[in-house]
């Protein structure tokens, strides 16, 4: 039998496990254990092997990543990707795709997050009443390249005061976003500016954290998916047209890309330069769509 691993952080024990999940695959957990269990378990000189660690932290880094900064163990998770020179085409296809004419805006964006991860990025809104325009597949192809960095999130999870599963990530996906109440609108308006963030877990005390995750939206309805004032900077609303194909395989030959395209990221001069809290000048990022 392989194995199986406990850590310490702070004064409380945790066994790590791989929970299954129901389209297949893991998540890997931390549940809190108890100390006689393990004992029990594995005799009592075991638990002095087990790693030590003062507490916890959320420090993203794609390039240079730590797993553990100072004693503290970071809640960011690595991604697996090895950056590696190549071409990319189906990549550039996608994002010429959703981006259009602001492409450059675009590789801006995910560069962005990917080297800067901390950086405020504007809410990114795809909007199309069609089928088959790509969307879900953008999605997916974020959720390829950072992970488990990126949660999908339903609406209700979004209005829900437990918080503390998506507090610490990078990208929060809606895809049929219906947030079309005022209060929704204005939550989203705060999380995607504020810097520190309360979290809540159930049975848990609020804890403060910085927050750096930035909202990619979907939604069929052109009209109202999300109220935004006239005036907002803060939505880069981008109305989605039919893809011309339908290739079934080409999630597949996205993610086959990605090392080259994170090597062309990393080697790549950002087209914008920081004119805002959101980077881009509203006025770049400013659509008919809006």
């Amino acid at each position: 039998m392989a194995q199986e691993e406990f850590i310490r952080v702070g004064t409380t024990l945790y066994k790590i496990v791989n929970q299954p999940r129901i389209n297949g695959g893991f998540v890997k957990k931390r549940i809190v254990w108890n100390n006689e269990t393990l004992r029990q378990d594995y005799g009592k000189d075991f638990i002095a092997t087990v790693p030590k660690y003062d507490g916890f932290c959320t420090v993203p880094n794609h390039v240079d990543y730590q797993p553990v900064v100072d004693k503290f163990l970071n809640l960011y998770e690595p991604i697996g990707h090895q950056p590696k020179e190549g071409e990319f085409p189906h990549i550039e296809s996608l994002i010429r795709h959703i981006f259009g004419e602001q492409y450059e805006l675009g590789m801006d964006y995910l560069q962005l997050l990917y080297l800067q991860p901390v950086q405020k990025l504007p809410i990114l809104l795809m909007v199309s009443e069609e089928r088959n325009t790509g969307k879900s597949t953008f999605l997916n192809f974020l959720k390829a390249v950072f992970q488990n960095n990126v949660t999908f999130n339903t609406n209700e999870d979004f209005r829900s005061q437990f918080n503390a599963d998506w507090a610490g990530k990078l990208l929060i996906v809606v895809d049929e976003v219906l947030l079309n109440r005022r209060e929704d609108s204005e939550r989203l308006k705060n999380l995607s500016t504020t810097l520190s963030y309360k979290v809540e877990a159930k049975g848990k005390d609020r804890d403060e954290i910085s927050f750096f995750a930035k909202f990619v939206l979907c939604s069929n309805n052109e009209l109202l998916p999300v109220i935004i004032d006239v005036g907002e900077t803060r939505y880069w609303v981008r109305k989605i047209n039919r893809l011309d194909s339908d290739d079934t395989d080409f999630l597949q030959k996205l993610k086959a890309e990605i090392p080259a395209f994170l090597y062309f990221l990393q080697h790549r001069t950002l087209s914008t330069h920081k004119e805002s809290r959101m980077w881009f000048a509203p006025k770049l990022t400013f659509t008919p769509a809006l």
